[in-house]
Order: structure tokens, then sequence, then C-alpha cells
């Protein structure tokens, strides 16, 4: 089944500094995250506050999907989250 990501939320985990995010594999939810320095590299004039991460977020959402669906697709169902870094990107 493809990867689908019908809910547009996101969310900052500010200990980790990341942006947290939902995909679908039919009924599966399946969770992800991007890293600061992924999003830096998508977004570098992006501001180091949560505001600044969701925005950046939100700029290259498209992108992000479509590496979180090619990361996903290599790595199988994993029960546990899948981290994008800018290696991905």
């Amino acid at each position: 089944m493809k990867l689908s990501f019908p809910n547009p939320s996101r969310s900052y985990d500010a200990n980790n500094h990341r942006v947290r995010f939902w995909g679908y594999d039919s009924a599966m939810e399946v969770f992800f995250f991007v890293e600061a320095d992924a999003l830096r590299q998508l977004c570098p004039e992006m501001s180091n506050t949560e505001a600044g991460f969701l925005q950046a977020f939100d700029t290259a959402r498209d992108r992000i999907y479509q590496v979180a669906s090619n990361v996903y697709g290599r790595g199988g169902k994993s029960p546990h989250a899948y981290i994008l870094t800018a290696k991905d990107f």
C-alpha cells in the first residue's frame, strides 16, 4: 500500500529540535520526525524558533512527504518512528 499524508498536523519537539508528523499505510499510522538540520538545508532562512521550524516544514511539506515515502519504502514497516536527516534530502 502507498503511504499517504491525509493529516496535515505537525508539531515541534523542542527537546530534540525536530518536527513530528504522521503518515498512513492503509489504516496503520506511521510516525516521522524531520531534524532541524534537514529543515535548515531545505529553508536556510528559517529562524531557530518553534514558529520557524513549523514554517520551514510547511514550506517544504511536499518535498518532506516525498522523502518520507522513499525512506519508508526502503525501510519496510517499522514499529518505530522514522527520523529524516539532512542526508535523506
